[in-house]
């Protein structure tokens, strides 16, 4: 189905078409361009337009571009503009004025992707769901993602995001959003921000986002939730809030973890709801919580949703649970990996330990007798001037007593490395590399670890090292923390 063609895209972006064209999707990326895309020629570490050549050779439809490319002819399928990322932002204002979709954003410190995904998975048999595949959540990420939205959508999932103040408004009303839901706001870009209530601020002013009658869902849980419901009253929308306190529009009740899935009740507008997640994890009941409170209060089928959960799975990196094999003839001489490598803040370490503490090692299958609980953990990222605080306070969190050893990477992770008991510091480690040279020292058969850390510690060279030692298995779980 064509998503664009070259009169409604110059239309929409002001620009003009060199030829016409019809374009199924929209790509910046030239490797994972699919013929028919419209490639856009952002500027970012690269120039985009350096590689629309090798775009339209891949079979790109057209080009979003501010100037003719060196070495393109002019009778190349084109739409020049001004400047590529403002025409970016009216393509995806058009698509979202083309529409008639109930539009979901999502914003938070923790959860953001997560709560993504569960809305996703919950609403897809109750109409066409848009969402971006990945975390497109920033500038460019999200009028990316409203770009891409099919004329004939139901329901369209946006995430937003922020490193700095003043980015998620104007995101928020490009999006013109049905339904804002903020996740948790926690010590995440504390270097851009006067402490939480700044952050608060922050994540508020997606409510500045809400179309009339739009809907507000906050978690009314934090001491900054005030900040939160305060700024949806000014929008014009009721504060409803969910989390552990009572009275909440949507209310936890109850939480059991498995080694292998989270099982928990809630109260959705005061009515009992059950739901099944395959993964453990007492965040992500929470952020269920909050899924079903926006089906709720959508008006849509609450227990069809509750249903549809049970099939979610999470991205990778985030948590994603496997097998490891390291005997081909033996199963039993394997070990359980929890990749987490993609983000990191205090708070969503806390809650990956307790998804640690929560597995089930195996005994006698390895050298060491007692299959053991071990944790490599990256450097948190953009805490400000109390990280090295933030970082040896990971210490004293409840789950990390039954992690039987943690490995550190990093420098500002050297503050945990100092702050662990003897019993349980591992080794310690400048960078991921070094840690990823020397990880298979550090494994046996029957044990569960947990690699995590910001992206930018790079602990994800861990988790390849890891991965190499030996062969995933086929009945390796898969989830996210």
């Amino acid at each position: 189905m064509t998503l664009w063609s070259a009169v409604d895209a110059a239309a929409a972006t002001g620009g003009l078409a060199t030829t016409d064209w019809q374009a199924d999707g929209v790509s910046i990326d030239t490797r994972s361009l699919e013929p028919g895309d419209l490639f856009v020629a952002l500027k970012d570490v690269r120039d985009g337009h350096d590689f629309v050549a090798q775009a339209l050779a891949k079979g790109a439809a057209a080009a979003l571009v501010s100037r003719i490319p060196q070495g393109v002819p002019e009778h190349a399928p084109l739409l020049i503009v001004d400047d590529v990322l403002p025409a970016l932002e009216r393509l995806g204002a058009a698509a979202r004025a083309r529409s008639t979709a109930r539009v979901i954003g999502i914003t938070g410190s923790v959860g953001k992707t997560s709560a993504k995904e569960m809305l996703r998975t919950a609403l897809v048999r109750q109409g066409r769901v848009h969402a971006a595949e990945k975390s497109f959540n920033n500038h460019w990420g999200v009028p990316l993602t409203l770009a891409r939205m099919p004329q004939n959508t139901d329901f369209a999932v946006i995430e937003i995001g922020m490193n700095h103040p003043g980015e998620i408004a104007p995101l928020a009303r490009l999006a013109r959003l049905d339904l804002a839901l903020v996740t948790i706001v926690a010590p995440a870009h504390l270097e851009a921000f006067d402490g939480l209530d700044g952050i608060a601020h922050e994540k508020a002013a997606i409510f500045e986002g809400l179309e009339p009658g739009g809907q507000a869902l906050l978690n009314g849980d934090m001491e900054v939730s005030p900040i939160l419901a305060a700024a949806a009253e000014i929008a014009g929308a009721t504060p409803n809030r969910f989390g552990l306190g009572d009275p909440a529009y949507a209310r936890l009740d109850e939480v059991r973890l498995t080694p292998d899935a989270t099982i928990a009740r809630v109260f959705i507008d005061g009515s009992p709801v059950l739901f099944r997640l395959g993964v453990p994890g007492r965040h992500f009941a929470m952020n269920a919580t909050a899924v079903l409170g926006a089906v709720s209060l959508l008006g849509l089928d609450l227990a069809l949703a509750a249903q549809d959960l049970a099939h979610w799975l999470p991205p990778g990196g985030r948590g994603t649970r496997e097998r490891i094999g390291l005997d081909p003839a033996d199963p039993r001489q394997s070990f359980e990996l929890i990749d987490d490598s993609y983000n990191a803040n205090p708070t969503s370490m806390a809650s990956s330990l307790e998804v640690l503490a929560a597995s089930r090692p195996v005994d006698n299958v390895g050298r060491i007798r007692a299959g053991r609980r071990i944790a490599i953990l990256g450097d948190m990222l953009e805490l400000g001037r109390d990280e090295r605080s933030l970082h040896a306070g990971l210490a004293d969190v409840a789950p990390m007593q039954t992690v039987a050893q943690v490995h550190c990477v990093g420098p500002r992770m050297r503050a945990l490395h100092d702050a662990l008991p003897e019993d349980r510091r591992g080794a310690w480690t400048e960078t991921a590399a070094e840690m990823a040279a020397q990880v298979h020292h550090r494994l046996d058969a029957g044990d569960v670890l947990l690699v995590k850390g910001s992206l930018g510690s790079r602990v994800g060279l861990v988790v390849d090292a890891i991965r190499k030692l030996g062969h995933p298995l086929a009945d390796a779980d898969e989830g996210q923390v």
